[in-house]
């Protein structure tokens, strides 16, 4: 994936869009929902890996910096979208068989 494009794109749809700095390699693609802007979003686990690899930190260390410094910084309405990835098989396998 093209970053620089990516970044591009966002900018020219939505001027306000914030691309946190750092966390290129967490980047999923855009979301859009009726009458709202174009945001950025974010793999989660992606970002928490960045983390631990650049940084060093531990899983603990990476969660405590990434939940208060990158989630809980709201900048307004152009502040990018985290995605929680999830584990399709193992939430399947925690609903049985019935899928419920």
């Amino acid at each position: 994936m093209d970053i620089e494009f990516a970044r591009a794109s966002l900018a020219e749809d939505n001027p306000e869009a914030l691309w946190p700095d750092g966390f290129d390699g967490a980047y999923l693609g855009v979301a859009r929902r009726c009458g709202q802007p174009t945001l950025a979003t974010f793999s989660v686990e992606k970002a928490l890996r960045i983390l631990m690899d650049r940084d060093g930190m531990t899983q603990e260390e990476a969660d405590e910096f990434f939940e208060f410094n990158v989630v809980g910084a709201w900048m307004g309405e152009g502040t990018p979208i985290w995605v929680y990835d999830s584990d399709v098989e193992q939430a399947e396998s925690s609903m049985g068989s019935s899928g419920v």
